[in-house]
């Protein structure tokens, strides 16, 4: 993973530096910087936008009682964008602008989420012999009190 993370950082910014130069070269200098400025502030009041909506939608299931995993994950995926779009080039304004549209980022936290759900209540267990048995887990309800 490390090392994946190191690739991205080298190659990342000499790919933003290629589009940005083509691109410069193409419609000249002031025009990419306007594009460049235009995306970022763009995206900040679409990350802005939708972000409130996500925060209320996290409301709703906190009053309703139940645990907002899927509205956490999107939220981080928005925070994600907004920090891309705010990055200087197109390359990162593209995912950024991606993770915007709901039914990507909604595809990915679901993925995201189907992936981080463990499964507690009967899981196998290996015993010392190598064959697998179920155990169910137990839950101990009772009061605290602290006794000096």
């Amino acid at each position: 993973m490390a090392l994946l993370l190191l690739i991205a950082f080298i190659t990342l910014p000499i790919i933003e530096i290629a589009v940005l130069l083509k691109v410069g070269s193409g419609l000249g200098v002031l025009a990419t910087l306007f594009l460049v400025i235009a995306t970022a502030v763009l995206g900040a009041i679409l990350v802005r936008q939708q972000g409130l909506s996500a925060l209320a939608r996290f409301r709703r299931e906190v009053d309703a009682g139940h645990a907002p995993a899927f509205e956490l994950i999107e939220g981080l995926m928005l925070l994600i964008a907004g920090a891309v779009l705010l990055t200087p080039g197109f390359v990162t304004d593209a995912f950024g602008f991606a993770m915007l549209v709901p039914a990507i980022r909604r595809g990915l936290a679901q993925m995201m989420l189907s992936r981080a759900v463990v499964h507690s209540s009967a899981q196998a267990t290996q015993t010392s012999t190598g064959s697998k048995r179920r155990t169910e887990s137990v839950i101990i309800e009772g009061r605290y009190r602290d006794a000096d």
